[in-house]
């Protein structure tokens, strides 16, 4: 599971597979829950169905908002497509609580890299918090406190 700011250090993160890893593959499904006694937190995904925002996961993926999470509550989203996800607590986007999932492996000329470049309508904290495509795939997991 891939982050920017401290996002999972208040909404935690697993990756729910018999292989588990930091980078999900096809089908696979992803827990978040929120261990912050004291706010609520959302994820929310980069896509215009959810508050007109630019797209930033895969065309054919569906888009998820899981509402506010109050302390100890869960939501989680099964990932079908490969590419990747990038998204935001509805709340703490601002303040850069945002997270980059990647399915898959990155094709050398196909078109993951367009709906992340799409930058317009982002807080700068936020653009400034997603870790690079590159150090995820290096790194397998990036996690930012």
């Amino acid at each position: 599971m891939e982050s920017g700011g401290d996002y999972f250090s208040e909404l935690g993160g697993e990756i729910i597979s018999e292989s588990g890893g930091g980078l999900p593959r096809n089908l696979q499904i992803v827990r978040w829950t929120n261990f912050n006694p004291g706010n609520s937190h959302t994820t929310t995904a980069y896509h215009p169905a959810n508050f007109g925002k630019p797209l930033r996961i895969p065309e054919s993926a569906k888009s998820w908002d899981s509402d506010y999470l109050l302390p100890d509550e869960s939501f989680s989203v099964t990932f079908t497509d490969q590419g990747v996800y990038d998204y935001y607590c509805v709340p703490h986007e601002q303040a850069g609580m945002v997270g980059r999932i990647i399915v898959g492996e990155p094709e050398a000329h196909g078109r993951w890299m367009e709906a992340v470049a799409a930058s317009s309508g982002l807080p700068d904290e936020a653009l400034k918090a997603f870790p690079k495509v590159e150090e995820i795939m290096a790194k397998r997991t990036v996690r930012r406190v």
